[in-house]
């Protein structure tokens, strides 16, 4: 049996450290539902929205800190050793998380969280030997970047349909295509990217996943613009861009499961989510006095119990992930319950504030939940559609017959 160290003295000797480098959180936002309203920001936006010289800043920032974490042991609790890990259990990094949310730190980015925990997960996984130890300390201590490389303009939810190109030419693949919705592409180092490697086999057979360098020649990453005002999402065009054998991510053909691979540890809910929670609507609920209302007292309780359901699900993953176990039943299933809540959440903010939402007349936490209604239908895409989750949960969990192909 592993030899950990206590775990309310391994939590207390963290308490210190990061007292003595970060000062306290507001307590209004530790606890958003006990805050005093009209103090502090009222942001419960979705997606950023910055400038490009304003969003480099915070995931500098970001970076540096992971790193600090990293050397002091704190930065990859449940990874194993030899990647520079603390190999302790994961409650051990939840008691972290939990110590650390009552410290003002460096902001927080969905970047970062996905070159650790999508793209240096997928790597420990189904990674060689040279290519966990090549990229999975640089991704831990925050040295590099990565961003995923998986959907197309006519292969979003159908993953399978991808079309950009990966041509074999003796020891190299040369990539011609473009990808589209990729997070933080303008800051990657690096891209885990999905592409076509044979046009004569069943789609999901004639897929390779590769590590694509973001600095070659021949690689144009440009924003897009989303309707809340930021740009964190990137089209990434690739045109005649080269890369060697030895940057393949798994066996040729099997781009499929690399990619499912990454979407399980995307939709287990690996990572800091933004936007507007249940702590959230409570805090609004009781500044409009509506707590004793019998229909606003059943949307906060079914809220609280999707709040509860989402992090026992996380859990869950979380759980199985630190075993060194594929990703399980529980990525599409936590999705599923992630937009669902977030729904729920904004039909119940529609219903408390009405018209207050729609128009900025400078109160406070009223207008700026816009800006949550307006980005949470993203999440319903973003790592699978909420529809693929069904097929998923329905075809390979529960064994139902597959849907009729319109092809077919």
């Amino acid at each position: 049996m592993a030899d950990f160290p206590p775990l309310e003295e391994w939590t207390e000797q963290a308490r210190q450290w990061l007292a003595a480098r970060l000062p306290l959180q507001d307590r209004s936002i530790r606890d958003r539902s006990a805050r005093t309203w009209g103090e502090g920001s009222d942001d419960v936006a979705v997606f950023h929205a910055m400038t490009r010289e304003e969003e480099g800043r915070l995931i500098r920032n970001i970076m540096d800190w992971q790193r600090e974490k990293f050397d002091a042991g704190y930065g990859a609790i449940t990874w194993p050793r030899e990647y520079g890990g603390a190999g302790l259990p994961s409650s051990y990094a939840r008691a972290f998380r939990r110590v650390e949310a009552g410290f003002a730190t460096r902001g927080h980015h969905e970047t970062p969280n996905v070159s650790i925990n999508l793209v240096g997960n997928t790597i420990r996984v189904v990674g060689s030997e040279e290519q966990k130890a090549r990229f999975l300390r640089p991704l831990l201590r925050a040295e590099i970047l990565a961003c995923q490389l998986f959907s197309e303009p006519g292969a979003g939810s159908d993953l399978a349909s991808v079309t950009t190109a990966a041509v074999r030419d003796g020891d190299e693949w040369v990539l011609n295509g473009q990808k589209v919705w990729s997070s933080g592409a303008l800051f990657a180092d690096w891209g885990e990217i999905i592409c076509r490697t044979n046009t004569t086999v069943p789609k999901h057979q004639g897929m390779t996943a590769f590590l694509l360098p973001m600095n070659l020649p021949g690689i144009d990453v440009r924003p897009i613009r989303q309707m809340t005002g930021g740009a964190s999402f990137n089209e990434v065009f690739l045109s005649d861009v080269r890369i060697p054998d030895e940057l393949r991510l798994g066996p040729v053909g099997d781009g499929w499961k690399v990619a499912l691979t990454t979407l399980g540890f995307e939709r287990g809910g690996s990572g800091e989510v933004r936007g507007g929670t249940y702590r959230d609507v409570l805090a609004l609920a009781r500044w409009l006095g509506v707590t004793s209302d019998p229909v606003v007292r059943q949307t906060l309780a079914r809220l609280y119990c999707g709040h509860q359901a989402l992090a026992l699900t996380a859990r869950r993953a979380a759980a199985r992930a630190r075993a060194g176990g594929p990703p399980g039943p529980e990525g599409s299933v936590g999705k599923l319950l992630f937009t669902r809540q977030q729904k729920a959440i904004s039909d119940a903010v529609e219903a408390l504030l009405g018209a207050r939402v729609t128009a900025d007349t400078g109160e406070w936490g009223t207008f700026a939940w816009s800006a949550f209604l307006l980005g949470a239908p993203g999440n319903r895409i973003a790592g699978g559609s909420d529809e693929i989750q069904h097929h998923i949960i329905g075809e390979r969990i529960l064994g139902l017959p597959r849907e009729p192909s319109p092809t077919a």
